[in-house]
């Protein structure tokens, strides 16, 4: 990142925790020898606190998707047994009223949404890796995402197969991409439309995306994805500041994410 413009003096320690070094924290002056060794010290201290506040929003975001999952399980758990009767008791009902269509059909839709309940908690539990909805998307055509290129950057295999399926349904030519450097390079080799990356990859962020995007082409809209509001680095806020388009806070419904894309498509300003 670039520094203090004109800047005659520096002061950078360490963000140390314990004995491992997680980052570094720097100080810049306009003025020639603004540090003492006092301001050292007091810098060193300050580090330490910041990489233990880094440490505990880490073992926050693991504790919360932990959370969500087993309140999700647990709640699965519990209206499994009344789920079933219901299912049950329609069926048998079905059974006995034969030739009583609209009855029927009414006790057939009961079954349906007992169904649709079971899905919903399927995949509430499976926290942010999932896209709510996706498995009802149909193949249909779409004037604005049809022939759209769109590039995808997100190293979970599911996110990834997911929303790349959801948008060749609708005729989208999609790049997906397991990297932040595989989509910075192909951002270098061909043109797109779109870009869709995660924040969270193990090499490069969702800002490092977002700032290859911008230099390829400083009107291409790009759209940030995380998890439970997981930005470490801040990319949300410093994207933000120059031109994101939108961001999607995992897990997020299918048709939050179409109606994103097509205005990022449309060149239309995003939701906020």
């Amino acid at each position: 990142m670039q520094g203090l413009t004109n800047a005659k003096s520096s002061l950078t320690v360490p963000l140390r925790l314990h004995d491992k070094v997680i980052g570094i924290f720097n100080v810049e002056s306009t003025q020639r020898a603004a540090f003492n060794e006092d301001d050292r010290q007091f810098a060193e201290i300050f580090g330490r606190y910041v990489a233990i506040a880094l440490n505990i929003l880490d073992l926050m975001v693991v504790e919360r998707t932990g959370t969500a999952h087993k309140v999700a399980d647990d709640v699965s758990a519990e209206v499994a047994g009344p789920l079933n009767d219901i299912v049950s008791d329609a069926s048998s009902l079905m059974e006995d009223y034969i030739g009583h269509d609209d009855l029927r059909h009414r006790l057939q839709t009961i079954v349906d949404n007992v169904s649709s309940i079971r899905k919903s908690l399927k995949q509430v539990a499976e926290g942010p890796n999932t896209v709510l909805g996706a498995a009802d998307v149909k193949e249909a055509h779409d004037p604005v995402l049809s022939g759209s290129r769109i590039l995808l950057a997100d190293d979970d295999t599911n996110i990834r197969t997911t929303i790349t399926d959801v948008l060749r349904k609708y005729h989208a030519t999609v790049t997906a991409c397991s990297t932040g450097a595989i989509a910075i390079h192909e951002l270098h080799d061909q043109d797109f439309d779109l870009v869709v990356s995660d924040i969270k990859m193990p090499d490069k962020s969702g800002y490092d995306v977002f700032d290859a995007a911008r230099k390829k082409n400083a009107n291409l809209p790009v759209i940030l994805m995380t998890g439970f509001g997981y930005d470490p680095n801040h990319c949300i806020v410093r994207a933000s500041q120059e031109g994101l388009q939108a961001v999607l806070f995992k897990p997020f419904k299918v048709d939050q994410f179409l109606a994103e894309v097509r205005k990022a498509l449309q060149g239309q300003p995003a939701s906020r």
